[in-house]
C-alpha cells in the first residue's frame, strides 16, 4: 500500500449514501459554504462549513458520536474536514467519493434551493478577472504583470497542497454566508435530531 493510499479517508459511494441514509444510521455534514449549501443539499444533511468545522472541532465532536460521512462539491474540502475532525478524535468518518456532483449524477434526492455560484466557480471567476485587468494594465504599467504571476503561483500552490487561500477568502463574504449558519444553530440542529 501507498503512502497516499494510508491517509486516504475511508470513502462512501451515492448508492451505499443512499442505503445508510434510509438506515437513519449515519449523519450527514455538508462543508460548504451556507450559499452552495441553500443552492442544493442532500435531503437531511446539516451544513457546517470548512472555517467553522475547523474553528470549532472539539464543539462539534462532543454532538457526533455516530458514523458521519462529510460531503462537499467533489470531494477536497470534505477530504480537509475528515482531516481535521479525525485529529478532533471523531473516528467513524467518511467521505462521499466526487460529492454532491456525484450524488446528483446518480439521480439521487437533492434539495434544490436558491441558484448562486459555487465556491469554485467564484474562484476562477476573480482569478481570472485579476490576471486578464493585471495583463490589460501592465501595457501602461508594466509592473502590474506581476500581480498576474502571483495569482498564477497561489493557483499553483492551491493544486499542489489541495488548499485554495483565494476560496477560503471568498467563503467569508456575504454572498456565501446563510441566514443562520453558526456554531449555537448547529449544536441546536445536532442536538434536535438526536432526541
Amino acid at each position: 500500500m501507498s503512502t497516499s493510499e494510508a491517509v486516504r479517508p475511508a470513502a462512501v459511494d451515492p448508492a451505499e449514501l443512499g442505503e445508510l441514509l434510509a438506515a437513519g444510521t449515519v449523519r450527514v455534514l455538508d462543508v460548504r459554504t451556507p450559499a452552495e449549501f441553500e443552492t442544493a443539499h442532500i435531503p437531511g444533511s446539516y451544513n457546517v462549513p470548512l472555517d467553522l468545522l475547523k474553528e470549532h472541532r472539539a464543539e462539534l465532536r462532543a454532538h457526533l458520536d455516530e458514523d458521519v460521512v462529510l460531503i462537499c462539491r467533489s470531494g477536497a474540502r470534505a477530504g480537509q474536514a475528515e482531516q481535521v475532525l479525525s485529529g478532533a478524535g471523531l473516528p467513524r468518518l467518511r467521505v462521499l467519493t466526487g460529492g454532491l456532483l456525484a450524488w446528483q449524477n446518480a439521480g439521487a434526492p437533492v434539495r434544490q434551493g436558491k441558484p448562486r455560484w459555487d465556491l469554485e466557480r467564484q474562484v476562477r471567476l476573480v482569478a481570472g478577472s485579476i490576471v486578464l485587468l493585471s495583463i490589460l494594465a501592465s501595457i501602461f504599467v508594466p509592473g502590474l504583470k506581476w500581480i498576474a504571476a502571483f495569482i498564477g503561483a497561489g493557483l499553483t500552490f492551491a493544486a499542489v497542497t489541495n488548499t485554495c487561500a483565494m476560496g477560503m477568502m471568498l467563503a467569508k463574504l456575504p454572498y456565501n454566508r446563510g441566514a443562520s449558519c453558526d456554531l449555537p444553530t448547529i449544536v441546536g440542529q445536532l442536538r434536535e435530531d438526536r432526541a
